[in-house]
Parts: C-alpha cells; structure tokens; sequence
C-alpha cells in the first residue's frame, strides 16, 4: 500500500498462530461453551429447553473452520494487495538475502529491508512435554483426542485460565496449579483475588505457589507430583495441558551469522523494532513482551511507514491492552495500583461493582468490577482494570483515553449512554474522585 515491492514468507499457515492456533480458534470454542453455560441459566430468564449437551467434535470443528475461513481471507488481502508469498523454511544468509527451502526447490530472494516475525511457540519444561494423548499443549487442547474428564492446567497465565474455563464450564473436574502467588499473575492484584473466586465458585481448584515438578504417564492417566510449601504429594489425572509461557522462533534464521542479538529466545530490538543489524527489523512474539497479537500488527505497520520513509511514532507496550477470555473475561492497560505506587506517584483509586450497574443487572451478569488509577496530581488515567462479562469490549475505552492523555476531568465530563456496562467506566472514574453516583 506503500507503493514498495513487498514477499512474505511462511513456514505453516498464513495468518501464523493468532489466526490458527490461538486468538481465534480459541475464542470461537470459548464463544461454545459460554453459550452451553447460558443454556443452563435458561430458567433465570423465563425459558424453558430439553436436554442439555454438547458434541466436542462439533465445537472444534466449528473453530476450526472460522480459523480456516481467516486464513483464506488473509491469502486474500495479500493477492488483492500483490504482495508475493512463498511457503517454505527461510534463513537469512547475509545482509539482504534470503535462501527460502520450498516444496518445489530452493528459492533465492533479495531484499534491502528483512522483517523477521516467526512468532513464537509453547514453552516445553523437561519432563512435562506435551505428547498429544494425555499431555496437552495448546494445539493438542484446540483439537483435543478426548474430553478431559479429570484436568490439570500447569500454568494461570491467559492461555492456561483460557482452556481451564473452557474445559470446566464443559464439566471437567479441573484443577489449576501455578507457581506464582496468585492466578493471572500480570493483572492487578484485586482483578486477580476476584477472578480466583470466581473460579472457585465454578468449581475450579486453584493451587498457588505450586509446582509440578514430574509427570508419570501411564496408559490412559498421568500421576502428577505437586510441591507446595516444600511438601510433595501425588494426583493421578487422565488430562494435563501445560501453560507454561512461550519460547521465541529464533532457531535456523541464520541471525547468529548475522550479527542480530537475541536474548532467551527473543530478539533485542529498540523501540522502533530495529535490530543491532542495519535494515533488520524484528516485530510481534519473536521481538518479545507483551506476546500480543495486536501489538505484533501494529509494530508490522510501524516498521512498513519506517522502512517507506515515514516518521511513525514507538508502540508504546504500557499502553498496549491485555485480554482474557475466561469466565469472567479480564482486561486491563497501563499500571497495576501496585505498579503506580512502586514507580512514585501518589494515587487516587476508583472502583465500581457490576452489581450497580442496570445493564449488567438484565443481562443477568451482575458478577465483576471496573477498577481505574489515576494520577492524583495530574489526573493522568496510569491504569484501568476490569473483570466481568464483555470488558474485553469495553478496555479499548480507556486505551483510547490514554492515547488521547486524557485526565480524569475529560472522563468525568463524558456523557456515556444509558443503559451500557460504558457506564461503570463512568462511575470508577468518578469514585476516584469521590463522586460516584450509584453507589
């Protein structure tokens, strides 16, 4: 669009793992066994259905489709916009070529500008490699060989509360163990002490500062041993999926050669996403934290105006928003309370309840909380946090507000629509202030 000669180069999938493997597909086995819990509540909403149940086979093979459905769409977008593409494995084998092994032959490209954006893979500990039968990592749990009856996530980060919401709500007796103090460790510590009890209301077994440190397979069940507070003890389960962080594919690129840094599996680059290699460019989950997919799409349009002459400006990560699509879903953006505090500023904290909320009261979602940081000097909105039913919706309310450096005075004086979940974004901004109204 540019009105540069742009090639892409794929080893598997066009659209790589967000599309194929992971935000997509999960979200649409998500959406499933959200609708399959609503279906439960049928009576709260005056409605009347049959027997209840639900077709594994049926629910993957819907994600999989709407996954497939994307990757066709991205194929697509690169004819329509005649950007070349090749499937096959490439290395940079000096400053500005590409040798590319492809299905029908190697294939040699020349280029002024490389942008490596090979992404990243699911992190393997010894001894609790997944194996596709009976321990699980992300993909295996996309198109699962069974329904887990008994589970153990290793790992609360988004991935692993991901699939323990999903396989819970389906009627596994799941177990989550983590090693750090509390679930979804990022999130502020509020959201997170809400979200374990919401857990645990949905009959999860949350396990902090814990951890699995073997794994016996057997024929059809896995003995785990479990150390928390320096004891050891054994659970047999016939499931175990393993969350346990991701890994940069920085292997046979060639970039050792080259002169490009790479740091525990990821390449260091600045803030403009430019390698220790002049015109070599790293973006998304090989470039490091946060592992998101829409700062990895921003940061490929960043370097695409850098490398067409323009003067974009740096992604910003503290203002880049993270989602979780449990249940309850959590979002947030900027500092945690702790955060703030630890970095200097004197604060003013604002929280609302869903509970207080009209919107959410008839959408029977009464159950979560909106919680807002502010600067108490400038009004600087430093953070926003939330847990409850579509705040992955509503957080790009305050990403905007932060992009805009919007202070609190600019919120309060906002007519926000009635009646919205918009609403309790309102009311926190106004409880750090304390004006809240319905409450």
């Amino acid at each position: 669009q540019l009105g540069l000669k742009a090639i892409v180069v794929e080893r598997e999938h066009m659209g790589g793992i967000c599309l194929n493997w992971g935000c997509i597909p999960t979200k649409a086995m998500l959406r499933s066994s959200e609708v399959y819990h609503l279906m439960h509540r049928a009576k709260e909403f005056g409605l009347s259905v049959g027997d209840i149940s639900y077709d594994l086979d049926a629910v993957v093979s819907r994600s999989r489709g709407i996954a497939k459905q994307l990757n066709g769409g991205v194929t697509h977008l690169l004819k329509k916009n005649k950007v070349e593409s090749l499937i096959g494995d490439a290395t940079i084998t000096a400053l500005g070529k590409v040798s590319v092994i492809t299905a029908k032959g190697d294939v040699s490209l020349t280029a002024k500008h490389i942008i490596i954006a090979t992404g990243a893979r699911a992190r393997e500990l010894p001894g609790l490699e997944g194996d596709g039968d009976l321990v699980w990592t992300y993909k295996t749990a996309l198109t699962p060989p069974h329904m887990p009856k008994k589970l153990l996530v290793i790992g609360s980060g988004a991935i692993g509360i991901e699939f323990a919401s999903f396989y819970n709500t389906l009627g596994a007796d799941t177990t989550v163990v983590e090693v750090m103090d509390r679930v979804l460790p990022v999130e502020d510590e509020e959201i997170s002490a809400f979200a374990q009890k919401s857990f645990e209301k949905q009959g999860m077994k949350i396990r902090t500062k814990t951890m699995v440190n073997k794994l016996e397979r057997g024929v059809d069940s896995v003995t785990a041993h479990i150390e928390q507070d320096g004891k050891v003890t054994t659970e047999v389960f016939d499931t175990v999926i393993s969350a346990v962080g991701i890994v940069g594919n920085v292997e046979d690129l060639g970039l050792e050669a080259l002169g490009v840094e790479v740091e525990r599996t990821h390449i260091i680059t600045d803030a403009y996403c430019r390698t220790a290699v002049t015109d070599v460019y790293a973006i998304g989950d090989v470039a490091g934290a946060p592992w998101l997919a829409h700062k990895a799409s921003h940061e490929g349009v960043m370097v695409a105006e850098l490398i067409a002459g323009g003067s974009p400006h740096p992604v910003k990560p503290e203002s880049i928003a993270g989602c979780t699509y449990c249940t309850p879903q959590v979002a947030s953006v900027g500092h945690t309370e702790a955060q703030a505090r630890n970095a200097g500023y004197e604060i003013r904290v604002g929280r609302f309840p869903f509970m207080g909320n009209g919107k959410a009261i008839a959408l029977g979602e009464a159950e979560g909380m909106v919680k807002t940081v502010f600067d108490a000097q400038t009004g600087e909105l430093l953070g926003a946090h939330m847990i409850g039913a579509e705040v992955t919706e509503l957080i790009q309310g305050y990403v905007i507000g932060r992009q805009l450096e919007t202070t609190e005075e600019d919120l309060i004086k906002t007519i926000f629509p009635h009646p919205t979940l918009s609403e309790m974004m309102h009311e926190s901004v106004l409880d750090a202030w304390d004006r809240a109204i319905h409450i």
